[in-house]
């Protein structure tokens, strides 16, 4: 994580021609996905702005680039509400992907205003700093207690023992599911996001329509009990709560909550585990990084620059437009690389090396515009409060071997972490 940016030799697995601005690239390579920021480095290098001819489409890595991108109404998450399919020329929806697309299709991350602003509108106030920092000494109290469970061990696999459980316990609760449910939650939730990765094989594509399908049953059945018997949890809000006269349907209330349990604890996950292997690596004293609010806080964002947990978010032209010199159509899909604007030497000095005291501008991890991660002040606060436990309960810890990043590219996360200390 801490070699220097300056690099010259292209690796044989990509090409790059900066007149055309074409790149050949396989995504599914573990020399990229295993380590996605050399890659970066390079694109920033020679050509920050090209075509993935794999993915045949148009990629912006640039910061201030990808920033503008985020908040330009020209682009949007949908099409469909501005154009028809035959316009476009679009196929029409799978029938083996019929599940799916209908928990999809009022996601937050899916819709444009006015039905966008209406959800985001019922969710939000659940979601504001002020909120949120009341579950702190929950998680306190959630990770001290996971750690109890393996200090006296010497050892520990990290993502299965402490990350993979905090996060969807949190969201879990907040939405007003029982904590035993959490093991089945993960594995719809996996199964749902492979629809979102360049290994997407029609046998992913078939487990992730089964987890909507099953996700979307399970939702139903706690909406049908907090309607006869309401709660103080999130769920009864979102079912109770009128937003000029109207009330979310039940398809809404699924869908909403597919992608709060799926977005608020699956980056987050990775994002435990990415920024205990990048403060190891780094060599430096976590009892420093870690000594005050202030100074955690810095360390947290520099871990989400350095190695952010979701790296691509993708958008659909609404109108023609010109980016960079690029000319795009309506109905063009354009991906804006999150986790390599985080690199652009043009905002970050030595952008490649981990310096938790760069106060040089605003990771974008977590996006920008409408679409900004409703849950980045949830997973802000988890970051902010297990990582320093973490470190304070088990002193000398250590990596023990090298992790293994995960085959889940254009997420960013680890197989495993397994760690020593003592």
């Amino acid at each position: 994580m801490g070699y220097p940016f300056r690099m010259t030799a292209i690796p044989d697995f990509l090409r790059i021609d900066p007149e055309t601005r074409r790149v050949s690239l396989d995504g599914r390579n573990p020399a990229f996905y295993s380590d996605p920021n050399r890659v970066y480095g390079l694109l920033h290098q020679h050509c920050p702005t090209f075509f993935w001819e794999e993915q045949r489409q148009w990629f912006f890595t640039g910061y201030d680039r990808v920033n503008f991108l985020l908040r330009d109404r020209r682009f949007g998450r949908q099409i469909l509400h501005v154009a028809s399919r035959e316009e476009l020329g679009l196929p029409e929806p799978e029938a083996h992907l019929a599940n799916f697309d209908l928990a999809e299709r009022h996601s937050l991350l899916e819709i444009e205003p006015p039905e966008h602003t209406r959800l985001r509108t019922l969710v939000n106030r659940a979601f504001v700093s002020r909120h949120i920092e009341k579950l702190r000494p929950e998680i306190t109290e959630l990770a001290e207690r996971l750690i109890d469970a393996f200090d006296g061990q010497g050892r520990v696999e990290l993502l299965s023992a402490f990350a993979d459980i905090i996060p969807v316990t949190m969201i879990a609760r907040m939405i007003g599911i029982p904590d035993e449910m959490g093991p089945q939650l993960l594995k719809w939730s996996h199964a749902y996001v492979g629809m979102y990765m360049f290994k997407r094989s029609r046998e992913d594509e078939h487990a992730a329509d089964r987890a909507a399908e099953e996700f979307a049953a399970y939702v139903k059945t706690l909406i049908a009990e907090r309607r006869r018997e309401p709660r103080e949890d999130l769920l009864t809000h979102m079912i109770h709560t009128e937003h000029k006269g109207q009330y979310l349907t039940d398809d809404e209330l699924v869908s909403t909550t597919i992608v709060l349990l799926n977005a608020g604890h699956e980056a987050t996950v990775h994002q435990i585990g990415n920024s205990v292997r990048v403060i190891l690596e780094s060599g430096l004293s976590p009892a420093e990084l870690f000594r005050d609010e202030a100074a955690t806080e810095r360390t947290v964002e520099e871990t989400l620059r350095l190695c952010a947990p979701v790296h691509i978010f993708q958008r659909w032209a609404l109108e023609d437009a010109e980016i960079d010199g690029v000319s795009l159509k309506r109905g063009d899909k354009v991906s804006l690389i999150l986790a390599a604007a985080n690199l652009d030497p043009k905002k970050f000095s030595d952008p490649l090396v981990f310096k938790p005291d760069r106060q040089e501008g605003q990771n974008l991890s977590f996006g920008a515009g409408i679409h900004f991660c409703i849950g980045a002040p949830l997973a802000r606060l988890e970051l902010n409060t297990v990582l320093p436990i973490l470190f304070r309960r088990l002193p000398g810890l250590k990596l023990a071997g090298m992790p293994t990043v995960k085959d889940v590219y254009h997420f960013h996360g680890l197989e495993r972490l397994d760690l020593t200390w003592g």
